[in-house]
């Protein structure tokens, strides 16, 4: 857990055990060990989760309304612990986009938790943390998203206006959405496209507008998500038949490479020098071959040869790049 975040979860729990005494911003300020102003920062963000703290002007101390705690609820610390973690970690600055308001769900919960589970998860959850990696923030693109999820809910088609890489231009398209994914580092949606008469998926970081359209519509009964992306390096399936593919990589990061689970297929052998052939088969080998990239010298593709022939091509392009002097 970041120092933020197990600051403002010990500034609630102080919060709550003396919600009879109340407290001066200057007392929890000393008991926190920072300045007022870090304090005074991180009521507001409590304030702003839907924590009534309150303020008597007359003693100038903050408190905790009473009538706002919880009954007990059956949680164990384990699930106590997890839930408060998932959502406090994913929810928080720079994290996963459009999460915010699991941190303050999380908030929430812990004002509510009895004092003999509050001080467990506490101890626990200090002693935790998650970082994803970098993410796209999508910033400005809040009312986007929430435009997607209520086209969903409501089963009612949208016209979005998208920036689209393939096509080098903005296009418009008539969108049933089916799915919203998180992964490669931004949220996308899936759905059926006007434009390109099937299921297609668009990066919710370049949909640039979007027209809600009082047609409705339904998602196929055998539409599921494993299905469409079928064995897709990771978020795009490329038509024409699954490839199997055979990579050596050496004994210098073997090891690493093989305590991952990369794709739902993969299988790994261990060879005599310490080296490993990892197996998997792929809808598409750009996707693939764009992670073998990263590996360097390190990793050889030994098939199928379509693969073999797009790296060494990449390499290629690549080194003619430091071919030109530096301007």
């Amino acid at each position: 857990m970041s120092k933020a975040a197990d600051r403002v979860f010990r500034l609630l729990e102080m919060l709550r055990q003396i919600q009879n005494t109340k407290a001066t911003a200057k007392s929890l300020a000393e008991s926190l060990e920072v300045s007022l102003r870090t304090v005074r920062r991180d009521i507001q963000l409590l304030r702003d989760s839907g924590i009534p703290i309150n303020f008597n002007y007359e003693d100038n101390r903050f408190y905790l309304e009473g009538s706002y705690l919880l009954p007990s609820m059956e949680f164990t610390p384990q699930e106590a612990m997890t839930l408060l973690v998932l959502c406090t970690e994913m929810g928080g600055d720079q994290q996963l986009p459009f999460f915010e308001p699991a941190r303050n769900a999380a908030l929430k919960l812990a004002s509510g938790l009895p004092p003999e589970l509050s001080e467990q998860v506490q101890a626990a959850h200090s002693a935790m943390s998650i970082r994803i990696p970098s993410a796209n923030p999508l910033e400005e693109q809040d009312e986007i998203f929430s435009q997607l999820i209520e086209s969903h809910r409501e089963r009612r088609a949208i016209r979005i206006a998208y920036k689209s890489p393939a096509e080098r231009d903005e296009i418009s398209t008539l969108l049933h959405p089916y799915k919203l994914l998180y992964g490669l580092r931004s949220w996308y949606v899936i759905g059926r496209s006007s434009l390109h008469r099937e299921p297609r998926t668009f990066n919710i970081s370049r949909i640039r507008k979007i027209e809600p359209l009082d047609q409705k519509y339904a998602i196929p009964r055998n539409f599921r998500l494993s299905k469409y992306l079928g064995n897709a390096w990771r978020l795009i399936p490329e038509p024409g038949p699954d490839s199997e593919v055979l990579i050596r990589f050496d004994a210098r990061v073997a090891q690493n490479v093989s305590e991952v689970r990369w794709h739902p297929t993969q299988r790994v052998l261990f060879n005599s020098d310490g080296s490993i052939d990892f197996h998997a088969t792929v809808s598409g080998l750009n996707e693939i071959s764009w992670w073998i990239l990263g590996y360097g010298k390190h990793a050889k593709v030994l098939q199928p040869e379509g693969l073999r022939k797009l790296v060494v091509s990449q390499i290629r392009e690549m080194a003619a790049l430091y071919d030109d002097p530096v301007e």
